[in-house]
């Protein structure tokens, strides 16, 4: 009991972190190209990972494993592309618009664990869908009608995060976190590293700006708070709480965002765009409670 409060303790703080970094990669953004923002975040992430893994023996050993190298490499492709899809996404949509539309990765886990490893998925998650589906559109369709090239993105972006919480799942429970969110992040890393190269991006051309203030203050916080420290405590600690649980508290994830935004910039969003936020979220919310609701109702007046 206290370690899966502990957990939700930890994951609910790591929520917390990703939230509020939306607006810190958005500034890093307008002065670094993405690709190289994630290398340099992801590298020496990777790094700081790995440096107390290869000290202890015990975790020598598991690292020579292949085993924790195929994993954490499948974690860190789709980790690299959800990070590469949202960081696009937000050169041309808001900070929290884009918190909300990769929140809907907590809606589409359950329907990917369906997909990829045959769990069955609640009725209630198919309706939390819909209305998520709902508040994208109005979300979509406040600016000129059409929909977003940055939501667009920020949407394929959550169905990586997706796969990737639902691999974590699956390979967290067979290695220690420390080699396995090493070995996830170094491939983040490099999968930066090698499209920033040929795409003819070199941190070279970018002195002035990666020695500025906003950019060295942004990777300093993503690299060690939001990625060092938010997925070791995921691959520590998704093991010992429910998905039910696990799915609630990323789901704040988003409203973190918004709450950022608001504090931090000028940004504003529409009452249309509020509405769209908040369909959202109760979709999230209807995929995790909804099943208890339903049962409840089919049961008929009188129960308890």
């Amino acid at each position: 009991m206290v370690k899966r409060y502990v957990a939700d303790a930890s994951l609910l703080v790591v929520t917390l972190i990703w939230g509020t970094t939306f607006v810190l990669v958005q500034d890093a953004i307008r002065a670094i190209p993405v690709l190289l923002f994630l290398s340099l975040r992801f590298a020496i992430g990777g790094v700081l990972l790995l440096i107390p893994t290869l000290t202890m023996p015990r975790l020598r050993r598991e690292l020579a494993s292949p085993a924790v190298w195929i994993h954490g490499s499948l974690l860190g492709f789709w980790l690299g592309a959800g990070y590469a899809l949202q960081t696009f996404g937000l050169l041309y949509t808001t900070a929290a618009q884009s918190g909300f539309i990769t929140g809907l990765c907590v809606v589409l886990v359950p329907l990917l664990a369906w997909v990829i490893l045959r769990q069955r998925t609640p009725i209630a998650a198919w309706i939390g869908v819909l209305i998520a589906a709902g508040g994208l559109y109005l979300l979509a369709h406040t600016r000129s009608g059409s929909v977003n090239v940055g939501d667009a993105l920020t949407f394929l972006c959550a169905i990586a995060f997706a796969i990737q919480i639902v691999y974590v799942g699956k390979y967290a429970p067979r290695h220690h976190p420390l080699p396995l969110a090493a070995v996830q992040i170094m491939g983040v890393g490099m999968l930066s590293m090698v499209a920033s190269v040929v795409t003819g991006i070199h941190p070279m051309q970018y002195g002035p700006e990666l020695t500025s203030s906003t950019v060295l203050w942004s990777l300093a916080i993503c690299t060690v708070l939001a990625t060092v420290l938010a997925y070791f405590a995921q691959t520590s600690f998704q093991k010992f709480t429910t998905p039910t649980r696990t799915a609630l508290i990323f789901a704040t994830e988003p409203v973190f965002a918004a709450i950022a935004t608001y504090l931090w910039t000028p940004e504003r969003l529409t009452a249309v765009a509020w509405a769209g936020c908040g369909l959202i979220l109760l979709g999230m919310l209807f995929a995790e409670f909804g099943d208890r609701y339903l049962r409840r109702a089919d049961s008929g007046p009188g129960t308890v």
